[in-house]
């Protein structure tokens, strides 16, 4: 197996829809922990990125924070998760306004079991997946465009009748 074949094959192999979403719990910014059980009942965005403040991972964090109201309105929690840290997570956030949690996978456990694992040691990729109300995978986001993922995701909630 050549070296480009063994690096693809480290992301790990993405959920598919129909599936149940893998258990976490994890803490958020401010070390509370929040976990797949607290969900239940809700619609919820659990989208994946490779880390805080860089260009592209402020666009989607940005991008969501600009239609929270509309995901909130439909029922629709936002949880974003990388490896970094609590403290990390907690300057972004203050940083660029984020009203959702940030979820701090340091080990990268919930980012391997959502097949989320990066090309590069120590960051996640960047991979989304909208869960429904009773713990199913309804949409698969594996090629992320940044500053379109919001509305990609508002679509689909619409199309798939949350709230």
């Amino acid at each position: 197996m050549g070296l480009l074949a063994r690096l693809r094959g480290r992301g790990g192999r993405l959920l598919a829809e129909g599936t149940p979403a893998p258990a976490f719990s994890l803490p958020d910014a401010q070390g509370r922990p929040v976990g797949s059980g607290d969900l239940a009942g809700s619609w919820w965005l659990l989208y994946f990125y490779p880390k805080d403040d860089t260009p592209g991972c402020t666009r989607e964090a940005c991008a969501l924070r600009d239609r929270w109201a509309d995901l909130s309105a439909l029922g629709v929690r936002v949880l974003g998760v990388s490896r970094d840290t609590e403290a990390a997570h907690r300057a972004f956030a203050q940083r660029h306004g984020l009203p959702f949690d940030l979820l701090a996978d340091p080990e990268g456990a919930v980012v391997a079991a959502y097949g989320a694992r990066s090309m590069v040691p120590g960051l996640a990729r960047r991979v989304s997946y909208l869960v429904d109300p009773g713990g199913t995978i309804r949409k698969v986001y594996p090629r992320v465009r940044p500053a379109r993922h919001a509305e990609a995701v508002l679509a689909d909630v619409r199309a798939l009748g949350a709230a």
